[in-house]
């Protein structure tokens, strides 16, 4: 990769240096984990009071504009809900902006059971249009006249920075709308008081994810799904046949799809706007292709932005790309335009629980908004929600498309953010040919620094697992280092499992779940459990430092779950004992169970989460079809809640039964009254979710019993456990990208540290900080000495002391109107905008 980003850096902090921060901007979500509303939504979904009736009196509209994209309807949903429980009286704006200028029927009154059984679908229940009246001020004036009349004075948008921004106009506006409706007489007094100031919250919905100031849009990872199924679908054809295949995806002005795309499916070449290929790149295209089929490679993807263009700015389209492969190399080469099939299907895990978290926040952010409340939009900062100044936002991103006009390309892409840019060196680092001839021999495996570094997984297997691994072998071939890939976890060590893996190896594990390197779950240096041949734990720790020296084994990448957790522990603290145990290492956290200590997110989680959500979508559906039965579904997880929480959000469940929260019979009884109360109101299904060691007494069997006795007259019970298919399937896109990063971060984390630890070819280091478990936390991705994380870790149960998903729980609970939110509905609706 060219220096371009360095010799733009002077521009770009100029640039920066003229917009506000927005990390220190920005506000905490509420439902992420620091701010004070968490516990007061949580005192008052337990004490049943409601939320104090803090928006009592107040009217709030939400309405999607703009293109579709998946996830608005989780969105809408949160918005309705959480407004409803503070005291709002919500309405919902059919047909965007048009519906807002048409009035009439267009605005509808929303009750709970209006957004019910929506969450999973996807485009918009409430419809999105252009509007080319409300492009006009008398269109705004007609909007504003029809907002006044019900009372409406705060709106949530939901749209992209084109609606976003038509929002903030508005509201700029509006002021003067209200002067000349007053001097027109369409509006009485008391209404001009009422409604004397407009205050917007706006959420980005956009499969693209060209907004700057937010990690994520709302649809951006459910079109990535789609995109990665195409390419996963068209790489069997393609290998069959020895095809080359050239896709289009969206992206008329940010290639994010295309290159996330590229990244998660190992593809060949892909063209995006910020980052337009050489003058040359016919020929080094061609070439590429060439050697790989000399390889042995069967197929080959190209993916290409629907926007992308050379660096004089001429179009780059799939015909032009077929033609030259067809014409210079004769490849049977295919095209595939997915166009707007990016956009439909039902969202993902992750839109959904964006949309929920989003939406709840919007209509927090209602709450105590004064006249003097700029227009927000919650955007997405890591794995932390924020509230940013909107229209700081669409400066920045408007900046973009200022730098891709003038051709300043390395500065667009910076504008695009950090993440952005790390995306594209890593794939242009992963998907080069080989690595240098300077650093590895012609094998491809040995390289000439005579350093090795080893990989090994522990612990079940787990989605990502193979795209860490090739993202680790790739990058630490191209730092020069033989990489040592241990079969079948500690087992594999003791019996010489150990071999050279080469850069073309590794080629197509991205795509590919489970663990081909192997891994093994019941043998690792502090197991207490019998093992094989009577061996105890101090004679494993024996034997594998005898291996280490054998292999010379300079670093060490461990992928996988809590057993792998504890190895890296087992062997920092023998280290004083054996010397060849004094090698920097790294645990990348790899388990479904999400319970690793020092990391938000593990490798497989996010693809366990969809599987059960994909899952529990199905049995809904059952649960309709079969009119008045509920559900009770037992995910995996051993003793940490993750996936029955997060899944019970996504899938819009009633409750969740976790360890980590206590229930008793009491609890278990207040459920069936929800639930009779919910079936009686003719909602003619109910979901609950358990995990699996919820409580050793309260089984899966036990609840569904309970709920079919109690329940008998209203409705009928059926439990599910859905067991390893949570495990399996291909890894998601996040689960692969996810993997990718850190495992480039864990293989330059380990070439910085022999280095500073290497003398006369004996690399040694006896310092906790060499130790460590590589993960993202809140807003960074860090390395944490393992030997420090002890402390904050439950082995007894094996999950962590501080979960930062246990903040959401008041929020599952809320949404899903429970009999606090019953108490105080009626009310509600007869307070609200009299």
């Amino acid at each position: 990769m060219s220096g371009g980003f360095d010799e733009e850096s002077q521009n770009i902090k100029k640039l920066k240096a003229d917009m506000p921060d927005m990390g220190s901007m920005g506000r905490t979500m509420s439902f992420s984990g620091d701010d004070s509303y968490v516990d007061t939504v949580s005192k008052f979904a337990r004490a049943g009071q409601g939320f104090g009736m803090v928006g009592t009196g107040k009217c709030v509209a939400v309405f999607t504009s703009g293109g579709d994209s998946q996830g608005m309807n989780a969105a809408v949903r949160a918005v309705v809900r959480m407004g409803i429980y503070v005291g709002f009286k919500v309405y919902a704006i059919h047909e965007g902006y048009q519906g807002m200028v048409d009035g009439g029927n267009c605005f509808k009154d929303m009750t709970w059971k209006d957004v019910s059984g929506i969450i999973q679908r996807g485009g918009t229940v409430i419809g999105s249009a252009r509007c080319q009246d409300f492009r006009e001020r008398w269109g705004r004036k007609k909007a504003a006249l029809n907002l006044i009349k019900r009372g409406i004075n705060n709106l949530v948008v939901i749209g992209g920075d084109g609606s976003l921004t038509g929002a903030n106009l508005f509201r700029l506006e509006w002021a003067e709308h209200l002067t000349e409706l007053s001097e027109e007489e369409l509006i009485t007094d008391a209404e001009k008081e009422h409604c004397s100031h407009l205050n917007i919250v706006g959420m980005v919905g956009s499969i693209d994810n060209d907004f700057c100031g937010t990690d994520m849009t709302i649809g951006t990872d459910t079109a990535l799904h789609r995109i990665i199924e195409c390419v996963d679908a068209i790489s069997t054809t393609a290998q069959s046949h020895q095809r080359t295949f050239v896709l289009e995806v969206m992206g008329r002005h940010c290639g994010y799809l295309a290159l996330v795309a590229g990244l998660a499916s190992s593809a060949d070449w892909i063209f995006i706007p910020e980052w337009p290929p050489e003058t040359n790149w016919q020929d080094k295209l061609c070439k590429k292709l060439t050697q790989t089929r000399e390889f042995g490679k069967r197929l080959h993807i190209i993916i290409v932005a629907e926007g992308a263009k050379d660096q004089q700015g001429n179009p780059i389209t799939t015909q032009q790309i077929k033609d030259l492969i067809v014409t210079r190399l004769g490849h049977d080469t295919r095209i595939t335009v997915l166009g707007h099939v990016q956009r439909g299907g039902n969202p993902s895990a992750f839109d959904r629980i964006l949309g929920c978290r989003m939406g709840a926040e919007a209509v927090l952010s209602l709450v105590d908004a004064d006249q003097e409340m700029p227009a927000y939009v919650v955007t997405l900062d890591g794995n932390k929600a924020i509230r940013t100044p909107l229209m700081d936002c669409v400066t920045r991103t408007q900046a973009v498309a200022q730098a891709l006009k003038e051709g300043k390309f390395e500065m667009a892409a910076e504008l695009r953010g950090r993440s952005f840019v790390n995306n594209l060196r890593t794939y242009l680092t992963l998907t080069r040919l080989k690595p240098p001839d300077k650093v590895c021999s012609l094998d491809g495996k040995t390289c000439a620094s005579n350093m090795n570094v080893g990989v090994m997984n522990i612990g079940a297997p787990a989605a990502g697992m193979n795209a860490a691994i090739r993202a680790f072998v790739r990058t630490s071939l191209f730092n020069g280092y033989s990489v040592l890939g241990i079969h079948d976890g500690f087992e594999g060590l003791l019996e010489d499992n150990v071999h050279h893996i080469g850069w073309m190896d590794v080629g197509d594990w991205v795509r590919i779940g489970g663990s081909l390197l192997g891994t093994n779950s019941g043998l690792f240096p502090g197991n207490t459990s019998p093992m094989p041949h009577g061996m105890t734990p101090a004679k494993i720790l024996d034997k594998v430092a005898e291996k280490f020296k054998k292999f010379n084994i300079h670093g060490l990448l461990v992928i996988g779950g809590f057993e792998g957790y504890q190895s890296i522990i087992e062997m920092s603290e023998a280290r004083d004992k054996y010397p060849s145990l004094c090698i920097p290492m790294v645990i990348i956290p790899a388990t479904v169970s999400n319970n690793v200590p020092g990391a938000d997110f593990s490798l497989g989680c996010d693809t366990a989460l969809n599987a059960i959500t994909e899952a529990c979508d199905k049995i809904k559906q059952s649960a309709s079809g079969s009119k008045r039965r509920v559900f009770i579904v037992e995910t995996m997880g051993g003793y940490c809640g993750y996936l029955a929480t997060m899944s019970a959000l996504a899938g819009g469940a009633d409750a969740a039964y976790i360890f980590e929260e206590h229930f008793g019979i009491a609890d278990l009884q207040a459920d069936v009254e929800h639930l009779k109360a919910k079936i009686s109101d003719n909602v003619q299904r109910g979901l609950l979710l358990r995990n699996e060691k919820a409580n050793a007494n309260f089984s899966t069997d036990f609840i569904q019993r309970l709920f079919a006795e109690e329940g008998k007259d209203v409705f009928t019970t059926r439990n599910n456990v859905l067991g390893h298919m949570q495990q399996g399937g291909s890894p998601s896109v996040f689960d692969r990208n996810m993997g990718t990063k850190l495992a480039v971060r864990a293989s330059e984390f380990l070439r910085e540290q022999i280095e500073k630890n290497v003398k006369d070819g004996v690399v040694y280091t006896n310092s906790p900080d060499t130790a460590c478990l590589l993960g993202i936390q809140k807003r960074r991705l860090g390395f944490r000495p393992v030997q420090k994380l002890k402390a904050t870790t439950d082995f007894q149960h094996r999950i962590p002391t501080n979960q930062w998903w246990m903040k959401l729980r008041p929020l599952l609970r809320i949404l899903a109107k429970h009999a606090s939110t019953y108490i105080v509905e009626s009310e509600v609706q007869e307070t609200c905008c009299e």
